[in-house]
């Protein structure tokens, strides 16, 4: 029974930051739309919804409409309205800023349209005409998934490899609970899947040359590799963690996971945010420390602040030289640091004799992650440009059986991205294997 309620405590903590619309909800946000006829919301949303269309069809009341407007241009449209920065993409553009109002909750109303076909399980898309040509896919995250649906649509013989042991990549495991939840993970990619491409899960591709005699064209939707290291001593010590591999733990355990009790989170980028704010709702006591300033910052501002909601402490203009311990983090040694402009690209210059340690047990290294350089590179004719695949407009490689989107050719960008990406890949390889014009 207590175990229980500790774990009902736990998922209460991690309760959704963008909950549900409800019906009625959902109606009186509908109506303050303007239905801008020439909409910037339109402009910056990477997969160009309709979004006046689908805000109109709400109001109305034709929600499975709204829906079916959403998913023909972003099939994974339910979670990119909850973990895309949209207020920095659609709602960023919202002409109610210009009338210093609050924008319309654009995010929050796709997910309750999307989220209302998906639980009705009301599909509006079918299996193409066999074209009798086969695609391979590397990589069941949202560049891969976007990609398999509409080839399936295309009426293309699809077939998704993926190295973990769940598809769904970032939102399975690299999105924060309280935005997008394995559960609604799941949810999605069942119902994505459903028009009928195969999933092949724990099937990692060492070399994908391997697939160029079975399938006909081969997409490329790996995204990044593991945590990169600082290279100071103390990294290798019991405690130390990349964020990335922080935050796929605590998903693929659905949060039964232990932190300190005195966490140091390295880096200030938005995966550091996260990962402070987790180890925050599982009880740590938090600082993040970052090499820059505030202003520099890397990180959304509505996530930093969310951080300080959530009692996160920041350490700016400052970097770690040490990770203090014999076996186990006890320590983080730091030197301050000081700038020679305001500019983001500004040079750091340590201050002399500034050096103190934060008392930890858990240090996470969130400074960026690896790029899949060695798996790209056994791949013939290949070009890449500082570690990342080099496309055309059809997203293309220099290989022409090869296309490829999301992380692996942007370096990192957001979901609604890589999904643009799959999505207008599948057509570029659709005009290639039937050699339109």
């Amino acid at each position: 029974m207590k175990r229980n309620s500790k774990l009902e405590d736990l998922n209460k903590k991690f309760e959704k930051i963008k909950p549900q619309m409800t019906p009625s909800e959902a109606v009186v946000e509908s109506s303050r739309c303007l239905f801008c006829h020439d909409a910037p919301c339109i402009i910056a949303c990477p997969t160009s919804i309709d979004i006046p269309m689908f805000i109109r069809q709400i109001m109305t009341k034709n929600t499975l409409g709204s829906a079916k407007t959403i998913f023909s241009q972003n099939i994974l449209g339910k979670s990119c309205g909850q973990v895309c920065p949209t207020s920095v993409l659609c709602e960023g553009a919202c002409v109610y800023h210009d009338l210093n109002e609050k924008p319309i909750d654009i995010g929050r109303l796709q997910a309750y349209a999307t989220g209302h076909a998906i639980d009705k399980n009301i599909h509006f898309f079918e299996k193409g005409k066999s074209t009798g040509k086969k695609v391979a896919i590397i990589g069941a995250g949202p560049a891969g998934l976007a990609c398999a649906h509409e080839l399936t649509m295309l009426g293309h013989k699809v077939v998704v490899y993926e190295a973990n042991k769940k598809a769904g990549g970032l939102n399975m495991y690299g999105v924060a609970p309280y935005k997008f939840s394995n559960k609604d993970a799941i949810q999605e990619l069942k119902y994505v899947s459903a028009i009928g491409f195969e999933i092949k899960t724990n099937s990692p591709i060492e070399n994908p040359s391997k697939l160029e005699k079975e399938f006909d064209a081969i997409f490329l939707g790996a995204g990044l590799g593991g945590s990169k290291k600082i290279n100071i001593p103390g990294e290798d010590l019991s405690g130390v963690y990349g964020a990335t591999e922080f935050i796929y733990n605590l998903r693929d355990k659905d949060l039964k996971v232990n932190v300190g009790k005195n966490v140091v989170v390295i880096g200030g980028g938005n995966t550091a945010i996260d990962a402070a704010v987790e180890s925050s709702l599982l009880g740590a006591s938090v600082t993040v420390i970052y090499r820059r300033s505030e202003k520099e910052q890397t990180a959304y501002s509505f996530e930093v602040e969310h951080a300080k909601k959530h009692d996160v402490k920041f350490v700016y203009l400052t970097s770690p030289i040490e990770i203090l311990g014999k076996k186990k983090v006890d320590g983080l040694k730091c030197i301050k640091n000081k700038l020679k402009s305001s500019s983001r690209k500004s040079e750091i210059n340590t201050v002399k004799d500034s050096q103190f340690v934060i008392p930890c047990d858990m240090v996470i290294i969130a400074r960026g992650q690896e790029k899949m350089i060695d798996f790209f590179k056994s791949i013939s004719k290949l070009k890449l440009d500082d570690g990342k695949v080099v496309v055309n407009k059809d997203f293309q490689t220099t290989n022409p059986k090869y296309f490829a989107g999301g992380d692996c050719i942007n370096g990192g960008k957001e979901v609604v991205n890589a999904v643009a990406n799959g999505r207008d890949a599948a057509r570029g390889i659709d005009k290639y294997l039937m050699k339109k014009k």
